[in-house]
């Protein structure tokens, strides 16, 4: 018997563990669109958007797995190595609610009981009751299992009701701000919560990536989940991306992706040194001796030795710091040993933008990898288009621009080569793909969905009364690069009480000194913050210039700021 692991892998269940066993689906879906669509589909880095019922799940696959080595799930610490998966509480049933003025979506989540007003349980407005409203679902092509009774099909007409209530207030809210600002209507706002949802879901893509130095827009979206399909457009162009792709098992690319594992052994040894010439020879010896042990326990298993590949990896920080680095050896050439040191400054100045200069590197573990690889299924491919594609049915959809009449294909149905241009919906057996206006979706050799992404348009914005939309969705924006700070100085700082209490605060202001955004740090430090931030405007005045960088410890300007 085997199980999935958050490592990526089958284990053997004669070796059980609990902490490997936690987020194990999540990482059936990274195995999923990572076998099948990179290197077949594209040879761009993937990004991994999972979007379900509850929360949206994140991940990035460029060659190899990305693995942190620390983590915290639900409050609870885990100290082993597993996919860097990161998750935001934003799916179908996120609670969609109107407060100080701004659109909020979330973390709250309506459940699975009673669901979403559509459930015809009593429940709350979520983001599938908005995706309903704009006709990115399609009641037809849903089972009829709402209701009490559990024996009745969506329902539109409550779902739209409750939205009218909401869009009283919201209206009501506007009209006191500007008494002649034209009313929302029901699917405007429908279609900013949307776009809000999407904006949360963004978030943990840009910290995946930007924070560690990549460029979100050079990506392919691997979208999969039952929700993803619905927003895989308006991500991608949110992000810069050009590409979306989307497998013909979307909807259960998870459990797929389970049968594509392979099964791996680890060993692991705690080393304590300064990287040098000595250590790395000690270092190379120890690698040697857990290697053996790993293909050892793999051919124990039936595993020839043409079938094994085995991977060493040292994790490095430097002296004084508290974040270490995985750095995966690579092939030296004329047959030296491999300079991890080298690598490691690369990663780190591409993490974090800078490097320390005279200061030691050290070593703290030893870790090598033993796969044996068991997957044997390959692609197969699809009949080649003949003729233009079907139309199944036409369904009114709500974009940016309005209502369209918008042609409903199904998945099963079209071949290789076949071209929708967007506004278009393509049903699956397990998923709803909506291609946005000005987007074009292909069928590839392999049965899976490609989308060209359209660029992002320019929003005209009142700069006289705020836009309850936009609002929101730049707070999500600022609050994203406040928190990107944050990571970053608790990362690479060495002070005990910035990398171990935490005590700082990160935060935007304008250019007046106003408080635009702040991350949830030290709240004591916002207040003396700002009074800082605007007493250095006011000394500075106009010699202040774009990348100026100020330093202040005065006690007559209130704070410590950099």
């Amino acid at each position: 018997m085997f199980y999935l692991c958050n490592q990526m892998e089958d284990l053997l269940l004669r070796v059980p563990s609990g902490h490997k066993a936690i987020l194990s689906g999540l990482a059936g879906g990274v195995v999923g669109y990572s076998q099948i669509l990179s290197g077949l589909e594209t040879d761009k880095p993937l990004i991994g958007f999972d979007m379900g019922g509850t929360s949206t799940d994140v991940s990035r696959y460029a060659g190899s797995y990305e693995q942190v080595l620390e983590t915290q799930i639900a409050g609870a610490i885990s100290q082993a190595p597993q996919l860097d998966i990161n998750t935001v509480a934003a799916g179908g049933g996120s609670k969609l609610k109107f407060q100080f003025g701004a659109f909020q979506v979330g973390p709250e989540s309506v459940g699975a009981h009673p669901g979403p007003v559509c459930y015809r349980k009593g429940g709350e407005l979520a983001i599938t009751d908005a995706n309903l409203i704009l006709g990115y679902v399609i009641p037809d092509y849903f089972p009829s299992i709402f209701g009490p009774n559990e024996d009745q099909s969506l329902d539109i007409k409550s779902s739209k009701g409750k939205f009218e209530e909401l869009a009283r207030q919201i209206n009501a809210h506007r009209r006191n701000q500007d008494p002649s600002s034209k009313d929302m209507s029901v699917e405007e706002i429908a279609l900013g919560f949307v776009d809000v949802a999407n904006e949360t879901m963004c978030r943990p893509i840009r910290q995946l990536t930007e924070m560690k130095g990549d460029e979100t827009k050079n990506h392919s979206l691997a979208c999969f989940g039952g929700a993803g399909p619905q927003h895989a457009c308006a991500i991608a162009r949110s992000l810069g991306m050009k590409e979306v792709l989307i497998h013909k098992l979307c909807g259960i690319l998870s459990a797929y992706g389970m049968g594509l594992a392979n099964v791996v052994e680890e060993a692991q040894e705690p080393y304590s040194a300064v990287h040098g010439a000595e250590s790395i020879i000690e270092v190379s010896q120890r690698e040697a001796v857990l290697l053996r042990q790993v293909k050892q326990k793999l051919q124990n298993q039936a595993f020839k030795e043409e079938n094994i590949s085995t991977e060493t990896y040292l994790n490095l920080r430097y002296e004084g710091t508290d974040t270490a680095i995985m750095v995966k050896r690579q092939i030296a050439e004329d047959g030296q040993l491999y300079d991890y040191a080298t690598e490691f400054v690369r990663l780190f100045q591409q993490e974090c933008g800078f490097k320390l200069q005279n200061r030691n590197i050290v070593i703290c573990d030893v870790r090598v990898r033993g796969i044996g690889v068991t997957n044997i299924l390959r692609p197969q491919a699809i009949e080649p288009a003949s003729g233009s594609p079907i139309v199944e049915d036409y369904y009114k959809v709500y974009f940016g621009n309005g209502w369209q009449e918008t042609p409903l294909y199904k998945l099963d149905k079209l071949g290789y080569g076949h071209m929708m241009s967007g506004p278009a919906i393509i049903m699956n057996g397990n998923s709803t793909v909506i291609v946005e206006p000005n987007c074009r979706a292909t069928i590839t050799k392999y049965g899976n969905i490609r989308i060209e992404i359209s660029p992002l348009t320019s929003v005209k914005i009142s700069d006289k009364v705020a836009d309850v939309v936009q609002l929101s969705i730049f707070n999500h924006r600022f609050m994203g690069i406040a928190e990107q700070m944050g990571r970053t100085l608790q990362r690479t700082s060495i002070s005990t009480n910035i990398k171990e209490r935490l005590d700082f605060s990160c935060a935007l202001f304008d250019p007046s000194g106003g408080l635009v955004a702040n991350a949830p740090h030290v709240p004591v430090h916002l207040g003396a913050m700002s009074s800082t931030v605007r007493w250095q405007l006011s000394f500075w005045g106009e010699n202040l210039s774009e990348g100026d960088v100020l330093v202040t410890n005065h006690l007559e300007v209130a704070i410590f700021l950099i």
